[in-house]
């Protein structure tokens, strides 16, 4: 009875073993460089509470998160330079997708508002 103890221990281990494998450095990077940051370009649209980005290239709409920044600050900025929600404001974010509709905003920056003549 021992021996077969031992036996299932030995057999434990060695599976803890091959599973703890499967979490390879490799396997590290590839999370790591979905989560690098990324500069996408589009319209930054703020109404009703709701900050959201439409990616230029596939006009794709996103929920932003901005990490280093003041939700009323964020607010008080749009609509002092849009004067009203929902008017675009073109803008260059870096930040990181986190999921299909989600992106977390590190850095912007204002590239043109429609209406005026200088960018």
């Amino acid at each position: 009875m021992d021996e077969i103890k031992n036996s299932f221990l030995i057999h434990i281990i060695f599976l803890l073993f091959i599973g703890q494998g499967c979490i390879s450095p490799e396997n590290k990077r590839e999370s790591t460089s979905e989560r690098e940051l990324n500069k996408i370009s589009g319209w930054w649209i703020y109404g009703e509470s709701q900050h959201i980005f439409k990616d230029e290239k596939t006009l794709e709409e996103f929920d932003l998160f901005f990490l280093n920044e003041d939700s009323l600050a964020l607010i008080d900025l749009y609509l002092s330079i849009t004067e009203m929600e929902y008017f675009p404001m073109e803008v260059e974010m870096t930040g990181v997708r986190s999921n299909d509709k989600l992106f977390s905003v590190h850095d912007f920056e204002i590239k043109y508002i429609q209406g005026c003549d200088e960018q």
